[in-house]
């Protein structure tokens, strides 16, 4: 390990990044001087901007890309101590789009579409509680708080911890599903009992089950966390509370679900039916002009 990326690890740790940001922020900075061959503290923000340049040539993601911005960022403002070159190296513009969702009886057929009992929990727990998935595979036995009825998320986006309320009729599928394995520590556990169920297992195990389902417009375990804002607003939980539930740090993210409110579309459909759009689409009738020199009717 270089000097410069052991510092920007601590530098990252000082912060109380969490480790998953710091692995990105490295790998970022890594592949960016692979690109160049050469150590960052030799390129400066047009190396960066051909670099940005670089991939979007290769069609990466927006979210890959603003990942990558946000690594060199911290890398030059914070580790190198060059803050003057920071504003040089924009963030792109990722393209909002309408959040795909399902109905009640969708995710039931998604869930029964899953033979695997610890994936089929591991969904329920997103559906349940609209956790994203990492939160929900990294659950241990003692968040969850019989007493206070709450599930903490310990393990949120930023490392930021948040409750999330607990049903009774859900508190008791998690506990009979503790006594199928019993582990000590994780709620779902993976291959070895010290560590917790793999992303990768539960993301495609969803994705198999979708396409037995027969569910035309797709579906995976983000999904299932779309559906649960979206049905909260549908009984009206106000978007404050459901910002704090889902542990947006900005309310226009969650101001997104008021776009596939499935009451509101279901509104403007029967107010679309009163209009008199028969008449409005009828070709018009054109009235003969009178001839000239012609005597008027009386």
């Amino acid at each position: 390990m270089t000097p410069l990326r052991q510092r920007m690890i601590e530098d990252l740790q000082i912060r109380n990044r969490s480790p998953k940001t710091i692995k990105a922020y490295v790998a970022h900075v890594a592949r960016f001087a692979q690109y160049f061959d050469r150590s960052p503290e030799l390129l400066g923000p047009e190396d960066v901007r051909q670099y940005q340049i670089h991939l979007l040539a290769r069609k990466a993601s927006w979210s890959q890309f603003n990942q990558c911005v946000s690594g060199l960022r911290f890398l030059y403002g914070v580790t190198l101590g060059r803050p003057e070159g920071v504003p040089r190296i924009p963030y792109g513009r990722r393209p909002k789009r309408v959040p795909r969702v399902l109905s009640q009886a969708e995710v039931l057929e998604l869930l029964q579409c899953i033979p695997s009992r610890k994936i089929r929990m591991v969904l329920t727990t997103i559906y349940a509680t609209g956790m994203r998935i990492d939160e929900a595979l990294h659950l241990s036995v003692r968040d969850i708080d019989s007493r206070q009825m709450t599930i903490l998320v310990a393990r949120g986006k930023g490392n930021k911890q948040r409750l999330v309320p607990l049903s009774r009729p859900f508190l008791a599928e998690l506990r009979d599903w503790w006594l199928v394995h019993r582990n000590p520590h994780w709620l779902f556990p993976g291959d070895k009992p010290d560590c917790p169920l793999g992303a990768s297992s539960a993301q495609k195990a969803c994705q198999l089950a979708v396409t037995q389902a027969g569910l035309k417009r797709g579906g995976t375990p983000h999904t299932l966390r779309h559906t649960f804002a979206t049905e909260l607003l549908e009984a009206g939980v106000n978007l404050l509370t459901i910002q704090k539930l889902l542990g947006h740090s900005s309310l226009s993210t969650t101001l997104l679900y008021t776009h596939v409110r499935r009451d509101h579309l279901q509104s403007v459909a029967e107010i679309q039916g009163l209009l008199p759009l028969d008449q409005l689409c009828r070709p018009q009738v054109e009235t003969a002009t009178p001839a000239r020199g012609s005597k008027s009717a009386k």
